[in-house]
């Protein structure tokens, strides 16, 4: 049966009208500087939340991203770019926007990985640094163009990370976890010891470069200067929505198939012919290589790389990431960065107990929503299409 026109428009309305009210609450969020402010918006923001799910509002919505995904997901962008207009002179918050935005792309990464083919990955955050610290070696000792850059870092990642599938192909579950966090350890060990990549100190990052135009000179239009942020930004974006994109065509296909029945019953699936070998090996080295991606660009966003910034810690708040929002399900990853992300920044006052609050936002959601904030829905291979 058709959906027809009218049909259409309604189920849009409740998607774009979330779409529209988070993208306020942001922006308020974002403007606001007084800390009681600031926690009463959030406790405001809060309670809407939960009165909406009381009274039944939320349903329409995930309704709404089922039925039409690709306009909401257009909406969500043209959205996400008035963001940073509002913003277009505060450098401060567009770094802000560019990280929410670059942690996405990671636990996107990491949602392949976790989401459909259950392969543990609780590295993240040294995959993330590999991509960092290779822009860093090529912007300073060669003359690579910075977009070749990028591919490159996601290269380095995959290519790295296959130094676990031994390990990872041999081992299960709790197993599998414990190799990628001694990988962790050791690849900040790594760091710190290597005065090649500069120790404990870092290294400086260049500013990206494209056709000779500097990502890192502020932009003059009309008189009217704007934040350089901008420029990373919109290729942040950019990325954002082709890992999307990749991420959500993976899902529905034969190979999204395939890594789903992998995750649900490794040994079924080998019964019925599945390579459980080439699976494990795509899912792991497609999740590093967008991590690593995501990685190159914010080095060249914030211009310096040292070994703290990619600790085993830092792999754990990508990981709550995940958990918060819904494992496999990519709406769910961008919510849960947004919050995980921009509320400790703006809470000043908690920023000695940053990891106090991940580690409590993991409890209360494995305790009282454990598929997260946003479930990953039942696999839909056409969006809008009904029988």
């Amino acid at each position: 049966m058709a959906i027809s026109g009218n049909d259409g428009g309604r189920s849009l309305l409740p998607g774009a009208a979330a779409v529209v009210l988070v993208t306020v609450f942001l922006i308020i969020l974002l403007r606001v500087e007084n800390q009681k402010a600031i926690i009463a918006l959030l406790a405001l923001g809060i309670g809407a939340v939960i009165a909406a799910n009381r009274l039944g509002l939320l349903k329409p919505v995930a309704h709404s991203f089922s039925e039409r995904e690709d306009a909401l997901g257009l909406l969500a962008i043209v959205a996400t770019f008035a963001v940073g207009a509002v913003f277009h002179e505060d450098h401060f918050v567009l770094l802000l926007v560019c990280t929410v935005v670059l942690y996405t792309v990671a636990t996107l990464g990491l949602s392949i990985q976790f989401g459909y083919a259950g392969v543990l990955n609780f590295a993240g955050a040294s995959f993330f640094g590999i991509g960092a610290y290779t822009a860093a070696v090529l912007s300073q000792h060669t003359a690579v163009p910075h977009l070749l850059v990028l591919l490159i870092g996601g290269l380095m990642a995959a290519l790295i990370g296959s130094l676990l599938l031994l390990p990872v192909l041999r081992t299960r579950g709790h197993y599998a976890a414990v190799v990628t966090i001694a990988f962790a350890l050791l690849f900040k060990t790594f760091l710190e010891v290597n005065d090649v990549l500069g120790g404990p100190q870092g290294l400086q990052v260049r500013g990206m470069t494209i056709l000779g135009w500097s990502f890192n000179d502020n932009i003059e239009i009309g008189g009217v200067e704007l934040s350089f942020y901008l420029n990373y930004f919109v290729m942040s974006m950019m990325i954002v929505v082709l890992a999307f994109v990749v991420v959500r065509r993976l899902e529905r296909s034969w190979i999204g198939l395939n890594l789903d029945a992998l995750r649900l019953d490794e040994t079924a699936a080998g019964c019925f012919g599945l390579n459980i070998v080439r699976w494990k090996i795509t899912a792991f080295l497609l999740g590093n290589s967008l991590i690593g991606v995501a990685g190159t660009l914010h080095g060249m966003v914030v211009g310096f790389v040292q070994p703290n910034n990619y600790t085993f810690a830092d792999s754990l708040v990508l990981v709550s990431i995940l958990l918060l929002g819904g494992i496999g399900n990519p709406w769910g990853v961008a919510v849960a960065t947004v919050i995980v992300v921009i509320v400790p920044e703006k809470l000043q006052v908690i920023q000695e107990y940053r990891f106090f609050l991940y580690a409590a936002l993991v409890m209360m959601v494995l305790l009282f929503r454990p598929e997260g904030l946003l479930p990953r829905p039942v696999r839909r291979y056409f969006p809008g299409w009904r029988p």
